[in-house]
């Protein structure tokens, strides 16, 4: 087999524990998006309801933060000059990345569509209609992948055509901008007068946002990735420059953990005492929430540095590499068998049952429990993942969007 690396980051000096990094943050986002019943997740695989922070709450801005170091040490073999090649090639993976986010999104509401009319009398063709006018009249605008091309995009730009010595002002006035527009318009609390809300409604229309199940039987439309907190997210991705210039610049690993450790200690303690003003809260995107996992990712970081970089700890890690190499590739695939488990099914005691609901309440929950055998299922779906990513992993296929 071929190898086939088209990985920007890919350097024969990338530190390994950066992969792992990686491949827990990926690892961790599908396993928080895959339980085998939504209404039994343990706590710390939850998200917050509104103001906090618990772990689930940190695997996102993980990755967008290690997409910052990743910027640097890419951008860094051309010495962060900006060309119309550099442009076009930007701007065509970005698109990309956005596509393939709306292409998942209409994907899962075309096969729930499907099932939906399936106790209908239409034809296949008639229901396969219906189902695509559907998912087009639905379809969730913004979304994870749609948020990562929009802050990979802008954030790339900034880095080639700002000085560096001016970034860390450029993160300081959108943090601190953002805080004051959200002050000045009361927009704290998640309500119709909200802000971030307001826009969203007005430039996705509210069929195009993210719609929240709540456990009284009603709806609540507040797009987690939405069009104003996107801003502070491109924070996150320039701390993740920042950081991948202290790492670059630094040679022995020793005095690599002591600067990320410094750097990430003044950023935690920053965004903690930016709490009390502005609450950590991940569906806003607030400034202390950047500066919080900014901080503990790079805490992080150094973890690893010290666990596999200098102690020479490897063997635990070995899984996390398969999903570290191929991130992007592993998180659109783990989408899409996702939406393929909760859609494929079959006849099973004169009834139709969809894959997620067989592994999870004939087999899993009645003998583990709603609550493991949920933890089970999701387990189980990571590994699966995993198997088809160790698969590109042994052959050195490397593949970025």
């Amino acid at each position: 087999m071929k190898k086939v690396d088209i990985d920007l980051t890919k350097s024969t000096n990338r530190l390994l524990s950066l992969d792992v990094f990686r491949g827990i943050t990926i690892a961790g986002m599908i396993l928080v998006n895959n339980p085998g019943n939504w209404s039994s997740i343990y706590a710390p695989l939850k998200h917050s309801n509104w103001n906090g922070l618990t772990p689930t709450d940190l695997v996102y801005p993980f990755f967008m933060f290690i997409m910052g170091i990743s910027m640097y040490l890419s951008y860094k073999k051309f010495n962060f000059q900006f060309s119309k090649q550099t442009f076009t090639k930007l701007l065509r993976r970005s698109v990309l990345l956005f596509l393939i986010g709306l292409a998942l999104s209409w994907f899962g509401l075309f096969c729930r569509g499907f099932n939906g009319l399936r106790s209908e009398e239409l034809s296949l063709i008639e229901r396969i209609l219906q189902s695509v006018v559907t998912g087009f009249e639905n379809i969730r605008i913004l979304g994870v992948l749609q948020r990562l091309a929009l802050v990979s995009f802008i954030g790339s730009l900034i880095i080639l055509l700002v000085k560096p010595k001016r970034i860390p002002w450029i993160i300081g006035v959108m943090l601190l901008g953002y805080w004051i527009l959200m002050a000045f318009t009361n927009s704290y609390d998640m309500n119709d007068n909200n802000l971030v809300a307001m826009i969203d409604r007005a430039l996705l229309g509210i069929n195009h946002m993210y719609t929240e199940h709540l456990t009284n039987g009603a709806t609540a439309s507040f797009e987690p990735e939405g069009v104003l907190s996107t801003l502070p997210c491109i924070s996150h991705v320039l701390l993740g420059f920042l950081a991948g210039k202290l790492i670059a610049k630094t040679k022995e690993n020793k005095e690599r953990i002591q600067k990320l450790f410094l750097f990430g200690t003044i950023i935690l303690f920053v965004g903690f005492l930016l709490d009390f003003g502005f609450p950590i809260n991940k569906k806003l995107w607030s400034s202390s929430y950047v500066l919080v996992t900014c901080g503990l990712g790079t805490l992080f970081l150094s973890l690893l540095i010290w666990i596999i970089d200098i102690k020479g700890y490897k063997r635990w890690s070995i899984f996390f590499d398969s999903f570290g190499v191929n991130p992007m590739i592993i998180y659109v695939l783990a989408q899409v068998l996702s939406i393929l488990f909760g859609s494929i099914g079959f006849i099973y005691v004169s009834k139709w049952i969809s894959l997620n609901s067989f592994l999870y309440n004939i087999l899993l929950s009645p003998l583990l429990g709603n609550y493991f055998g949920s933890l089970i299922y999701a387990l189980f779906f990571v590994s699966i993942n995993w198997w088809l990513g160790n698969i590109l992993y042994k052959k050195k296929i490397y593949i970025k969007l």
